[in-house]
C-alpha cells in the first residue's frame, strides 16, 4: 500500500555523510556493466541458502517512502535466529536517502546484535553493481512502479530471490518476462501483496471458495481517489539525486520536485499520480484489492476476466493525471461479475446466492453473520496460510518453496487492474483472453500492454 508511513523505529534523522566504504558507480564499472541490463548476468551464485547457521545476506534496492518499511521489516525478522538474515547492501538513486538506510541500519544492529560483529553495509547509486556482487542473496525491491521490471528481471538473471512491491509491473508484457525469468533462472519471489498474510482476507476467501456464501455471483471490489494538485514548476536537479538513473526507461522530461519524491521527508511522492510512471489507484490499491477477488475465485494463478467495460474521470490537476474516480463491470468466463469502483472503505465484497461477506483492512462481516462461524472441513479446500508477510519470504529464501504470492499470483492480480485501467482510456466494451494474455481482435488495446523503454533500459 503506497499511503503507509515509515515505522516509527526506522525514525528520520540526518544521516552521516557516505562513508570511504561506499562505492559510487565507477567510469570503469560503468563500462563494464554497460550491457547487463539487458543480458542475462552469468554470475556465481549460492542457489541452495543453506542452514539457518548462515546468515542470508539481503540488498535492498529503493529506500524511500516504501523502502523503509520493507527493509525495516526484513531488518527484524532477520534478527530473529530462525531466520538468520543480515542487510549488507542499500541501493537509491537519492544518496541522502540511501545513507540515512544504512545509518538506521548500523543504529538497529549496534543495539540488537550483541557481541555479533555488525556486517558491513555498502551503499551503491547503481543497481547492477548490488546485482554483480555474488555473496547477496536475495533483494527488496521498493522503487517506482516503472521500474519494478526491469529490476526484478535483473535480480532473478543474478540469481537473487526477490522481494518486490506491489504492483508487480507497470505493464502487462513486463509482467509475462518477469515471470519467465523467475522460473528461468530458479529464484524465489514475493510479491509485496501482504493481505495475503492476513487471516481476515485468508479467511475471506476460504469461505467463498467452499461454498458457505452459496454459488458465488459477483464480487466488488472499492478502491480510494486520489486526489491534489502537482506542481510541474522545473527546478534545478538536487545535488544528491541521480536524476537521469530515476527516469531510466521512461522519456527524459525536466526535473520537479512532484514528480520524483519530497527532498524533505518521506511524504507521498508525486509519481504516484504520474500516468507515466503509475496507473493509479487501480494498481496502487487495486492489485491488493483484485489480488483478493482473484483469490477468493480461485483465478488467481492462471486466469482472469474476460470482458469489461470501464469509465473513470481524468480531471486537470497539473502534473498529476491519473484517474480519479472510475467505475468498471467485468465478467469472468463463469458467468461471476466484478464490479471495482470508488469507494469507501476499500475492501472486498463477495456476493452469493446465500449471502455475502466483506472484507478489508482491519475487519470482517457477512450476512448472515453465522457464515463467519463456519469451520473448514478435512475435506475441504484449505487456502496456504502465512501470517507474516516477509517472514514468509525469508523463510522460502531457504526452502526453496514459493512463497504465498508468487510471481504468476502477482502478475494475474496485477494484470486484472492493468486491463481496467486500459478500458478506463478508451472507455468501450473490451474482451480479453486471459489465456492467451491479449485482448480479442483489438489491435489498439493489445497496443496499451507495453511501453517502448529508453536505451539502454530495455527487457
Amino acid at each position: 500500500m503506497k499511503h503507509r508511513s515509515p515505522p516509527a523505529s526506522m525514525s528520520i534523522v540526518p544521516p552521516t555523510p557516505p562513508g570511504p566504504e561506499d562505492r559510487g558507480l565507477t567510469r570503469r564499472t560503468a563500462i563494464k556493466l554497460a550491457g547487463a541490463f539487458a543480458a542475462p548476468l552469468l554470475l556465481p551464485a549460492r542457489l541452495l541458502r543453506g542452514t539457518a547457521n548462515d546468515a542470508l545476506r539481503i540488498g535492498c534496492i529503493g529506500t524511500g517512502r516504501m523502502g523503509h518499511g520493507d527493509l525495516g521489516a526484513v531488518l527484524r525478522r532477520g534478527l530473529e535466529p530462525a531466520i538468520n538474515a543480515r542487510i549488507v547492501a542499500v541501493c537509491d538513486v537519492d544518496a541522502t536517502r540511501a545513507a540515512h538506510a544504512r545509518d538506521e541500519i548500523r543504529k538497529v544492529y549496534a543495539e540488537r546484535l550483541g557481541d555479533e560483529p555488525a556486517p558491513e553495509i555498502t551503499i551503491y547509486r547503481d543497481f547492477r553493481e548490488l546485482l554483480a556482487r555474488d555473496d547477496i542473496d536475495g533483494v527488496t525491491i521498493s522503487t517506482p512502479d516503472f521500474w519494478h521490471a526491469g529490476h526484478a528481471i535483473a535480480a532473478a538473471r543474478a540469481r537473487k530471490d526477490i522481494y518486490v512491491q506491489k504492483p508487480l509491473t507497470y505493464s502487462l508484457v513486463a509482467g509475462q518476462k518477469l515471470v519467465r525469468a523467475v522460473r528461468d533462472h530458479g529464484v524465489v519471489l514475493q510479491t509485496g501483496s501482504q493481505q495475503r498474510s492476513d487471516a481476515r482476507f485468508r479467511q475471506a476467501c476460504e469461505l467463498v471458495r467452499n461454498g458457505r456464501v452459496g454459488k458465488l455471483q459477483r464480487i466488488d471490489v472499492s478502491l480510494p481517489p486520489d486526489k491534489g494538485r502537482g506542481d510541474p514548476t522545473e527546478a534545478p536537479v538536487p545535488e544528491q539525486l541521480d536524476y537521469d538513473m530515476w527516469l531510466g526507461p521512461t522519456p527524459v522530461l525536466p526535473y520537479a520536485e512532484h514528480r520524483v519524491h519530497p527532498q524533505q521527508g518521506y511524504g507521498r511522492p508525486g509519481w504516484l499520480q504520474i500516468d507515466r510512471y503509475c496507473r493509479g489507484m487501480i494498481t496502487g490499491w487495486g492489485s491488493h484489492m483484485n489480488d483478493i477477488a482473484q483469490w477468493g475465485h480461485g483465478s488467481d494463478r492462471d486466469s482472469g476476466i474476460v470482458s469489461i467495460r470501464a469509465t473513470a474521470e481524468f480531471p486537470d490537476r497539473g502534473l498529476f493525471d491519473v484517474h480519479t474516480t472510475f467505475r468498471a463491470e467485468a465478467r469472468y468466463a463463469d458467468g461471476v461479475e466484478l464490479v471495482q469502483q470508488t469507494g469507501d472503505p476499500a475492501g472486498v465484497r463477495f456476493t452469493g446466492s446465500d449471502g455475502w461477506i466483506f472484507v478489508r483492512r482491519g475487519g470482517i462481516e457477512a450476512d448472515p453473520k453465522t457464515i463467519l462461524d463456519e469451520t473448514i472441513g478435512d475435506g475441504e479446500l484449505h487456502l496456504e496460510v502465512s501470517d507474516d508477510h516477509y517472514r514468509n519470504f525469508l523463510e522460502c529464501m531457504r526452502s526453496r518453496r514459493d512463497p504465498i504470492c508468487p510471481v504468476e499470483i502477482g502478475h494475474r492480480s496485477n494484470s486484472v487492474c492493468v486491463v481496467t485501467h486500459i478500458a478506463m482510456k478508451l472507455g468501450r466494451q473490451l474482451h480479453w483472453d486471459p489465456a492467451a494474455e491479449r485482448f480479442v481482435d483489438d489491435d489498439a488495446a493489445n497496443a496499451m500492454l507495453d511501453f517502448e523503454r529508453r536505451e539502454p533500459w530495455t527487457l
